[in-house]
């Protein structure tokens, strides 16, 4: 856009005409997209600042607002890739300086497409009745293919996990995290549109009103939901001790360090065991290992020995070697007097942490694979929910915490508490535990249980049903926490309903691109229609 200065008065003397140039306008809705995905990164933990997320999809609703598919893709993939950028830095810790930036920057870069594909999607939907609600349900019904695709799944970054605690969070009893995410998406898309009809019409229509609906019943149906969240015992109270042994800051190479590991494990346990028998702290009914605390390739007469003197059985995450030379990642039920009992395996692997994709072709650019790695082997789900402790206690472990079934299967099984054990010594001092904490939070709401997570350098911590931490441990320290948790038995909304949730709202959103096709297809033909009557 360019303004040309007007010509000077008669008589004065000659001036050559000047141009005042300002910024495209495709330019001031590319920064505001930037502006709103990085507003969205900082809603997500470690920051308390949840109510940001509505507010930066207000932003990228404001900007898409009268686009085409081509420009909502590139606005929308300029959303995303400011989001995913920082979000995911802690993949610099995790492969350090052999790999350099290109996996972080790849896999920003794959993701940010879905939001450019949802940004595409929304301007489809944007002519529809209740235009808010379509465009919600586009976004977040892109999240269901994220966590089958790129290499199995990758639901990082999710809406719902920025909402662990505030308005939003009761929701995830009644929907779990696709309703709680279509809830912030929505009031977003609603504030937009009740800014732009304000601004444009400046009275009272029924888009308006409707905008505004879309803008508060989230917010309010979440504030309403609150009281209705239980978080008192319904099957008594379980002690529960969690050891944090800690672990060298060195990134990927703790693939190499499976002795220290244990070795501060046990060295943590044995501090924990001491103070109880001084009356420091209370006896516990369970004693939790972190993820990988310690190999296991047959008999282990020490682990035996350290359980036995506490007398009480424990959950013991182990690389479990099996007969054929391969490992699983796995949580041991250890009884004091039996020893090892049922195990339960890690159904969904870390690629290229767990397991290698296209190992042929990642050899190539991959210098991890020259260690000659062998991959993980994947559970099939068998005792998810232990008995252990009197009680039945649900497991699941690290990355898991992002995926919606391994927390319901669990529950289903009957899980009357539910135990998290992960090794975030890989990624350093980033946000990533903090991140994962907060997906803790809300499956503890979502399912209505108290969650203990068990971290080798954490943050470990014990979790309320309701999401609040009761308390956690700091990055990089040796530390055990030692918290009574209720135990429940009731089944959430969420629950029962399982994953129809998920996938209604993926075909109520199929449905809307739909109707958005045909009424632009409609739109199109009536226009040639009448301007060939025109040339008539």
């Amino acid at each position: 856009m360019a303004v040309t200065v007007a010509d000077p008065e008669p008589g004065a003397p000659h001036q050559p005409a000047r141009t005042r140039r300002f910024p495209p306008a495709w330019l001031l809705r590319t920064a505001a997209a930037c502006a709103s995905g990085f507003a969205y990164y900082l809603s997500f933990a470690p920051r308390p600042l949840w109510w940001l997320a509505p507010l930066a999809f207000a932003g990228l609703a404001l900007v898409l607002r009268g686009r085409r598919f081509r420009a909502g893709f590139g606005y929308g993939f300029a959303f995303g890739l400011v989001f995913f950028l920082p979000l995911l830095t802690w993949l610099l810790d995790f492969l350090g300086p052999d790999f350099g930036p290109w996996p972080w920057l790849g896999l920003s870069l794959a993701l940010a497409l879905y939001h450019g594909l949802a940004g595409g999607l929304i301007t489809l939907v944007s002519r529809l009745p209740a235009a808010p609600l379509w465009g919600a349900l586009v976004l977040i019904a892109l999240e269901t293919p994220r966590a089958w695709f790129p290499f199995g799944g990758f639901p990082w970054g999710r809406v719902a996990f920025s909402q662990p605690e505030g308005a939003f969070l009761p929701l995830a009893s009644i929907g779990g995290a696709p309703l709680v995410g279509l809830a912030v998406v929505l009031t977003g898309f609603g504030l937009a549109t009740l800014a732009a009809r304000l601004w444009d019409v400046r009275k009272l229509t029924r888009p308006v009103v409707f905008a505004a609906l879309a803008a508060l019943l989230p917010v309010v149906a979440g504030l309403a939901l609150w009281p209705a969240i239980g978080t008192g015992a319904q099957d008594g109270e379980l002690t529960v001790a969690t050891v944090q042994g800690n672990a060298p800051d060195i990134g990927l190479a703790l693939q190499g360090q499976r002795t220290v590991l244990r070795d501060n494990t046990i060295a943590e346990s044995e501090r924990l065991l001491a103070a109880v028998r001084a009356g420091k702290v209370a006896k516990p009914d369970l004693v939790v290992w972190p993820e990988s605390a310690t190999p296991v390739t047959g008999p282990d007469p020490q682990v035996d020995q350290l359980v036995a003197n506490f007398g009480v059985p424990a959950l013991i995450g182990a690389v479990y070697a099996l007969p054929d030379g391969h490992v699983q990642n796995s949580v041991i039920a250890w009884d004091p007097r039996t020893g090892p009992g049922e195990r339960y395996a890690k159904q969904q692997l870390v690629p290229f942490g767990e397991y290698v994709p296209a190992r042929k072709v990642a050899q190539l650019v991959t210098p991890f694979l020259d260690q000659e790695t062998v991959d993980m082997v994947p559970g099939d789900g068998a005792n998810q929910t232990m008995d252990v402790a009197g009680t039945k206690v649900g497991v699941f472990i690290c990355y898991e915490t992002a995926f919606d079934y391994p927390a319901r299967d669990a529950v289903r099984g009957g899980a009357e508490l539910l135990v998290v054990p992960t090794n975030n010594a890989w990624y350093g001092r980033s946000e990533m535990s903090e991140q994962q904490l907060a997906m803790s939070r809300l499956r503890a709401v979502e399912h209505g249980r108290s969650v203990v997570v068990s971290a080798v350098s954490g943050v470990s911590a014990v979790v309320a049903p309701d999401g609040s931490v009761t308390s956690s441990t700091g990055l990089f320290t040796a530390d055990s926490l030692v918290g009574r948790v209720p135990l429940r038995t009731q089944t959430t909304l969420s629950d029962r309903l399982g994953a129809w949730t998920e996938y209604g709202l993926l075909a109520l959103a199929i449905a809307g691109v739909a109707g958005g096709l045909v009424l632009r297809f409609r739109t199109r033909r009536t226009s040639a229609g009448t301007a060939g009557e025109a040339a008539d």
